[in-house]
């Protein structure tokens, strides 16, 4: 979906699970991790982990979260790793059904119910959560030379024409929540006879871009994003899909500035989930446990926001308010409220009909 920044200086006060006791001859345990591209699982947060555990940690790395599940699936029979960190509730039911995944043994006791909501069980805890929305550029929606849409019909008038860039649900974890919110918003608007897949279909016929995933369509087409200062930046789109604690984000790196501000249209926005589960199979799963016990310790979920830009998913988490950040994050009116098990059970027909509408 994004990358996960992860920029941890940890000092833990007790050892996350008791540090094992294996002679100079013995080599340490290893947990293998399959997830996408974690930047900041820098080799001190690592090795912190390792010095408190005696578990050792190797990365294994998927383009994105449906490269994880790809690979879970295709290795189904002889896994390759023990833990997968970073499906979200749009791509989980999908590892549910296919049995992809075993019990873990942590505590989610201290984790808020927000988090908890699109899946509560002993097959995955979330250790991070933020609201997937659309973008847009204060600096050109204006009133004057764009309008602030109050529907998203108002996208598909021609002063929309070409203006708006939307990753695709087919290789993007936030393009496909986004795709999912449509859905909802659209079974529930005041036109009970046209559906998200006439809206997409009207999209693609008003010039919408569509990119392969969230880093091209912000960072190289968004005019109102940070991405104004990445080589090869074309800022085209007034609108893009991030999320809606986005604009916080970039006033918190920009000293309280920002011109990007979201859309929080009801059901238009979705709250996404990201996961961490031990996977069926695993050889190493008192490591896997551990592990997921780190990612919930208060020292480093608690942070989430500075350190990986999404919300924690402990109990009373709050945005920083450093530098804008919680002054420019928006909370949504309402989200899409669509099931896991709706999604995975419809999924694959919203994929199929979302192609033939923008294609």
């Amino acid at each position: 979906m994004r990358k996960i920044l992860f920029v941890l200086s940890l000092l833990l006060t007790a050892p996350l699970a008791g540090c094992l006791d294996f002679s100079s001859e013995d080599e340490p345990p290893v947990v293998r991790i399959l997830t996408y591209d974690i930047t900041g699982f820098s080799d001190e947060m690592l090795s912190t982990f390792t010095n408190q555990t005696g578990f050792e940690i190797e990365l294994v790395k998927a383009d994105d979260a449906g490269g994880i599940l790809e690979q879970l699936l295709q290795t189904q029979d002889a896994p390759q790793v023990d833990l997968a960190i970073g499906l979200d509730n749009t791509y989980l039911q999908t590892a549910l059904d296919a049995e992809l995944l075993q019990e873990h043994s942590t505590d989610v006791s201290g984790l808020s119910s927000a988090a908890l909501e699109p899946y509560n069980g002993p097959f995955a805890v979330p250790f991070d959560r933020g609201d997937v929305c659309l973008n847009y550029d204060e600096s050109r929606v204006d009133g004057e030379n764009l309008s602030v849409p109050t529907s998203l019909w108002d996208l598909t008038e021609p002063e929309w024409d070409g203006l708006a860039a939307f990753p695709s649900p087919l290789t993007s974890s936030p393009g496909r929540a986004f795709m999912t919110a449509t859905v909802d918003y659209f079974e529930n608007d005041d036109n009970g006879t046209t559906d998200a897949f006439d809206w997409w279909e009207a999209m693609a016929e008003n010039g919408a871009i569509f990119t392969s995933g969230w880093t091209e369509a912000y960072e190289i087409h968004y005019s109102g994003g940070y991405g104004e200062w990445v080589e090869g930046h074309i800022g085209d789109a007034a609108m893009t899909v991030s999320y809606c604690h986005s604009p916080g984000v970039e006033a918190y790196y920009s000293s309280n500035w920002t011109k990007s501000t979201s859309l929080t249209l009801p059901r238009a926005t979705f709250h996404q989930v990201e996961y961490a589960a031990v996977v069926a199979g695993a050889s190493e799963i008192d490591g896997a446990n551990a592990f997921l016990a780190y990612l919930l310790s208060e020292d480093v979920n608690r942070n989430m926001p500075e350190n990986n830009l999404m919300q924690s998913v402990l109990v009373d988490a709050t945005w920083p308010e450093t530098d804008g950040y919680a002054h420019h994050t928006d909370t949504p009116e309402l989200n899409a409220e669509i099931t896991t098990q709706r999604i995975g059970q419809d999924m694959d027909g919203w994929l199929s009909s979302w192609q033939d509408a923008t294609q």
